[in-house]
């Protein structure tokens, strides 16, 4: 990544450049990245931590403005991460998903309940047919990995706490244990394996 970003000064994608094209495009709302196709310019030193914390050339970037406009222009394509303007296309690095789930409300009880998940960087999800939850685990030590799918094929994890919560608010369906959301049952563990712990 370090090589992407040596050299070819005035060509070179930066974190300030890509934030001034944003700027000046920027109408209200969120860009609309999916109509968005420029061409590929690199990759850019900037990273994406489990926590959700944003890297700029190894250092945080401390200004939630900064990276609640750089998560507005985020794209994924067959597994990648990019930030997208009209006019550049800049690969960056994620850990695990782009966005943490750091809250939730809860409506309404069995399969009439509805959850509704809050982001680090203020986006709202309502779990649904359109935004699935889905639970990795661990092939080692089976320890669950949850997420929501927050838009276009981006995901949020879904941070500890408000699993915990979510866990208490499950039902056993059809063989698993998971929750209701919006009519849909997301499965997170099949019943029988939750009896024998």
């Amino acid at each position: 990544m370090a090589k992407a970003m040596s050299g070819q000064n005035d060509v070179t994608p930066s974190a300030e450049g890509i934030a001034a094209s944003i700027k000046s495009t920027k109408s209200g709302g969120m860009p609309p990245v999916h109509l968005w196709n420029p061409a590929f310019c690199g990759d850019l030193d900037m990273r994406i931590a489990r926590d959700g914390t944003w890297f700029y050339l190894g250092t945080p970037i401390g200004r939630f403005e900064l990276v609640k406009l750089f998560s507005s222009i985020l794209k994924r394509e067959d597994g990648k991460y990019f930030l997208v303007t009209p006019v550049e296309k800049v690969g960056i690095t994620v850990d695990d998903a782009p966005f943490v789930a750091v809250d939730f409300d809860a409506t309404g009880s069995g399969a009439d309940q509805v959850l509704s998940f809050s982001t680090h960087v203020g986006d709202i999800a309502i779990a649904g047919k359109d935004h699935p939850i889905r639970v990795e685990r661990d092939p080692q030590t089976g320890e669950p990995s949850p997420y929501v799918l927050i838009r276009a094929d981006l995901e949020a994890l879904i941070d500890r706490k408000s699993f915990y919560r979510l866990v208490e608010l499950g039902t056993h369906h059809q063989g698993w244990f998971g929750l209701w959301s919006s009519g849909q049952f997301f499965p997170v563990i099949p019943s029988a394996e939750l009896d024998e712990t």
